[in-house]
């Protein structure tokens, strides 16, 4: 049996009363922000809280909630929190870890991204061309647009950079976090150096379910973005809203083939060779002769002889300038 809404005895003057509250309700949570600080990256919490306090005001939306990501949750939890009390913003401060947690929870949403970044690389940030100040980041968030991007899965992982395996994994392996913090960027390629003459493996690498390439390597990433920690553009045909993966096979021999690589990077040259393969797919599987370190948007993730990565077209919405 059905039981009646308890509105159906009210009288009309009265049941749009209520129906008007609850869009107002609606309407209120729909302008509250919710700020995910992950602690370990932000300096000073109380600044930050205070800056996103100001700027939410100016741009009339709610004080913002803030919530802050542990060791043992980087902001998944935080990010779920903001859908149960309806947030209309979530605004991750952290670096990449933090970005791709929320961004997990908030993949086929209606509640955009916004990112404050506070990491060692920041890769989806400047992917999309974020301010590294605070503030700026603050004013965006609350006054910019929003743009639909793609995100990826690798095993079951959802990441909106990079996930590889081989030589960038080691080399993510190889960065002390206490040097991350002080160094940023450069603290990988200072750990890249020792990592450069790691012996290579062999790879077995389908895309799109075509045929099989055979590749001796040593290392293969896949990217929703282009830009390595630094800048260095090594997939230059990546966006974040094509609905394509970027594929990188890295192969150099010895110190020249470094060298040589390296300068094509810099100049950002789509020339390829047997030492550089870039390909693009929907799809990608790589399978290895060994147990290799893998990592997903700059965390390691259990060594396995395997990678399966595909693409989620337009999943995330995300703030971005006006």
């Amino acid at each position: 049996m059905t039981l009646p809404d308890a509105r159906d005895d009210q009288p009309a003057a009265a049941q749009a009363h209520v129906l008007r509250a609850d869009n107002e309700g609606v309407l209120a949570n729909a302008r509250l922000p919710v700020l995910v600080v992950n602690a370990a990256r932000v300096r000073d919490v109380r600044r930050l809280r205070r800056a996103c306090e100001l700027a939410a005001a100016a741009s009339g939306w709610r004080s913002p909630l803030v919530l802050s990501t542990t060791p043992d949750d980087t902001g998944s939890g935080m990010t779920r929190r903001a859908l149960e009390v309806g947030a209309g913003l979530v605004i991750a401060a952290g670096g990449d870890g933090t970005v791709r947690a929320c961004a997990e929870v908030l993949a086929d949403t209606s509640v955009p991204l916004a990112i404050i970044p506070a990491g060692s690389a920041n890769l989806t940030a400047n992917a999309l061309g974020l301010p590294a100040r605070a503030e700026a980041a603050l004013r965006l968030a609350f006054c910019g647009r929003d743009r639909q991007i793609d995100l990826a899965v690798a095993d079951g992982m959802t990441f909106v950079a990079m996930a590889g395996m081989g030589l960038d994994a080691a080399v993510v392996g190889a960065t002390p976090r206490a040097v991350k913090r002080v160094a940023g960027w450069s603290a990988y390629a200072a750990a890249a150096t020792g990592q450069l003459l790691r012996p290579p493996a062999t790879f077995a690498l389908r895309l799109d379910g075509g045929d099989l390439m055979i590749r001796r390597a040593r290392s293969i990433t896949v990217g929703n973005s282009g830009a390595l920690p630094g800048g260095f553009l090594i997939m230059p045909a990546a966006r974040q809203d094509d609905g394509l993966l970027d594929v990188v096979i890295l192969a150099p021999a010895g110190p020249l083939g470094w060298a040589d690589v390296g300068y094509r990077v810099l100049i950002r040259s789509r020339r390829d060779d047997c030492q550089l393969e870039r390909y693009r797919a929907r799809t990608v599987h790589v399978n290895a002769d060994a147990d290799l370190p893998r990592q997903v948007d700059g965390e390691l993730i259990t060594p396995g002889r395997s990678l399966t990565v595909s693409v989620r077209p337009g999943a995330l919405r995300v703030r971005v300038a006006a």
